[in-house]
């Protein structure tokens, strides 16, 4: 449940620290990238693995699953389908949409719903940490600092470290460090580190651009599902 929880929250919420000039320059350059491979995107989806790691007693949990995503006119939208937890199935389903995020538990009939408020762009700003969001948004929401270029899969993805530049209130990260792939503004991998030592690690695979069809973001409910708002 916790992991759940936790990359629920890390999905749906949303200093340039550059030492040197070929530093800037790098980063730039991906971020030009970014905001033309922006223009292009429609819809992306992947297959995922979450494991989210608890420092104090080193313990490992595991999600794996698809996701999806949308630019629409209202925002961006986004659905996971949960598969399995440590390997045992567990189907659960996340839609944020609208300003709202809904996680529903098929095995249980319950549907809870959590509404993102003022909160709304902050949310969307991690929705497109690395999904369709251009490199002029990346730079107005985050100090980044460019940690070269590294292969994943066979792709060429920039590394780059991430820390929030509205400080205010409380912060669920201390830094996000993501490998995107610049040409398709998609992440393959995204670490997000907490100041208790716990880190949540997320890779992307089997990645489809452009397919996904608007009718795919909808959870289908079964009769007699509870649903609780907060």
């Amino acid at each position: 449940m916790k992991i759940i929880f936790c990359a629920v929250l890390a999905t749906a919420f949303a200093f340039f620290v550059i030492p040197g000039r070929a530093q800037s320059g790098d980063l730039q350059k991906v971020l030009n990238q970014m905001d033309a491979a922006s223009l292009k995107f429609q819809s992306a989806q992947a297959d995922f693995n979450w494991d989210q790691l608890t420092a104090v007693i080193q313990s490992h949990e595991t999600t794996t699953g698809t996701i999806a995503f949308r630019r629409a006119n209202s925002g961006t939208e986004m659905i996971a389908h949960v598969k399995t937890d440590n390997g045992q199935p567990a189907p659960k389903e996340i839609l944020y949409k609208n300003g709202e995020l809904a996680y529903y538990q098929p095995t249980i009939k319950q549907q809870t719903i959590f509404s993102a408020g003022a909160n709304r762009q902050q949310y969307e700003g991690f929705l497109t940490l690395g999904f369709g969001g251009s490199g002029k948004d990346l730079a107005a929401n985050w100090n980044i600092s460019f940690q070269g270029m590294e292969t994943i899969d066979g792709v060429q993805t920039a590394k780059l470290d991430l820390t929030p530049k509205n400080t205010t209130g409380n912060q669920m990260f201390t830094h996000i460090t993501i490998w995107i792939d610049p040409a398709r503004a998609i992440s393959l991998k995204q670490v997000f580190y907490q100041a208790s030592g716990d880190t949540r690690t997320a890779t992307y695979s089997n990645i489809e651009m452009n397919k996904i069809p608007a009718s795919a973001f909808s959870i289908k409910v079964a009769s007699g599902t509870q649903t609780v708002r907060k």
